[in-house]
């Protein structure tokens, strides 16, 4: 199925500090989440082990919510959490 990012998702996503690859790789890969509004929400925890915003974390959790229209997926936004996670 096809995926499109809206640019929306895209701006969102550099300002939280996500790429369009982990985008991809979440709505491919990542885990089920409750999401409302008749949308889908995935997520998946990366290792980060940087600094950001001068924080040092380990991990960042990626959530992804999105729609399906017809044969495409189209993505609604992002969220970026910094921290530590069991997987």
């Amino acid at each position: 199925m096809e995926i499109n990012i809206d640019p929306h998702t895209l701006e969102r996503a550099e300002e939280r500090g996500a790429s369009e690859a982990e985008i991809k790789d979440i709505i491919q890969t990542g885990f089920i989440i409750p999401a409302k509004y008749g949308r889908i929400g995935k997520a998946k925890v990366y290792d980060f082990k940087q600094n950001r915003h001068n924080k040092y974390y380990e991990q960042k959790r990626i959530e992804v919510f999105y729609t399906i229209e017809g044969d495409k997926i189209v993505t609604v936004t992002v969220y970026v959490f910094h921290g530590k996670w069991e997987v």
